[in-house]
């Protein structure tokens, strides 16, 4: 339940309505989180309460696609570009004094796009799980750093990122079985991740071979509640907003390479960033293998300020260890790098 001093709002121009959370003083510095694939800006609430409690100004919107933010009905509606317009109209509403955005996920590909292409509107970046790709967080980008000692190219062509395959491939049916019963998909899908096995591939490296994400069953299996990243109600409300919009908009996002990687080519200084950034790994993500494989290193060579913490979970790493994330950032904030 998201605690007291915590209001929800929305703002509206011709093109885009965001909904939001919004805690702290309003005099504040500005803080925005950004949720990514299958999220709302619910998922920040522990960070949302720590940095209020701190004296920031906390904004987390749901996402285009999401929640009762718009949901636009063609894919071309959810590239970068048109995401980081939404969060500049946010911004600017917001008053337009450079913030800290926070991301996670896809929302890390925006709040990344936010340092290179606005800078200015940035006092400094956080990111979780996906690091920073200069030339665009797309699959052309991805496939050269998969790790071909876990996925050999013979079997698992675009390793862990498969599942992205089968979206381009069978985009409706990708969202009708999420959507045949969503509070199991989420259920299954918001779990406390185990110890990573060496050598052990991640369940979405064979989303095509099993033409589905959960075969020949077409839906989730019934699956319950791990109350360790989301309590009962919080989940409900997850549930609640994702049996009102369907997946459809979520999914959207990751139709979009060609244009996602023509913008990130329009970022000044070859998309090199010198404001400070944090990234926070999570050392059981399977699909975001930040630790194991050599997904990092470009993040590491196009960040001039960077700053990495590893925390042991998996990739709702800011849901299963909301104190050592929040514990990262304030240190981080704290920090030299920072100043």
């Amino acid at each position: 339940m998201i605690g007291a001093g915590v209001s929800h709002r929305s703002i509206e121009t011709d093109r885009h309505r965001t909904v939001l959370l919004e805690a702290g003083p309003t005099e504040g510095p500005l803080m925005i989180f950004l949720h990514g694939w299958p999220e709302l800006g619910l998922v920040w609430r522990r960070q949302i309460e720590y940095f209020s409690g701190q004296g920031w100004r906390c904004v987390a919107p749901d996402m285009r696609g999401y929640g009762g933010s718009s949901r636009p009905d063609y894919t071309a509606a959810y590239t970068v570009r048109e995401l980081v317009a939404d969060m500049i109209e946010l911004h600017d509403a917001l008053g337009g004094a450079p913030a800290v955005w926070v991301g996670h996920d896809w929302g890390s590909a925006v709040a990344w796009s936010m340092a290179s292409h606005h800078a200015s509107r940035c006092r400094g970046v956080v990111n979780l799980c996906v690091p920073y790709f200069a030339r665009g967080f797309a699959l052309p980008n991805l496939v050269p750093l998969v790790d071909r000692d876990v996925y050999p190219a013979e079997r698992y062509p675009v390793g862990q990122w498969d599942y992205w395959l089968f979206y381009r491939a069978q985009f409706l049916r990708a969202s009708r079985e999420f959507e045949a019963d969503v509070a199991a998909t989420l259920a299954l899908l918001y779990r406390a991740a185990p110890p990573r096995q060496p050598g052990q591939p991640a369940f979405t490296a064979a989303v095509c071979a099993r033409n589905g994400w959960f075969g020949p069953a077409g839906r989730a299996p019934a699956t319950p509640l791990d109350d360790v990243l989301l309590d009962r109600e919080d989940f409900h409300a997850i549930v609640e907003a994702f049996t009102a919009t369907g997946f459809s908009g979520a999914d959207a996002w990751y139709m979009n390479d060609a244009t996602n990687i023509a913008y990130a080519a329009e970022a000044p200084n070859f998309g090199r960033l010198t404001l400070p950034a944090l990234f926070i790994h999570a050392t059981n993500d399977t699909v975001c293998d930040t630790t194991q494989s050599r997904l990092a290193k470009p993040m590491r060579e196009d960040c001039e300020r960077l700053s990495e913490v590893a925390i042991e979970g998996g990739h709702e790493i800011m849901l299963e260890a909301p104190t050592a994330v929040n514990e990262a950032i304030a240190g981080w904030l704290q920090s030299a790098v920072f100043a």
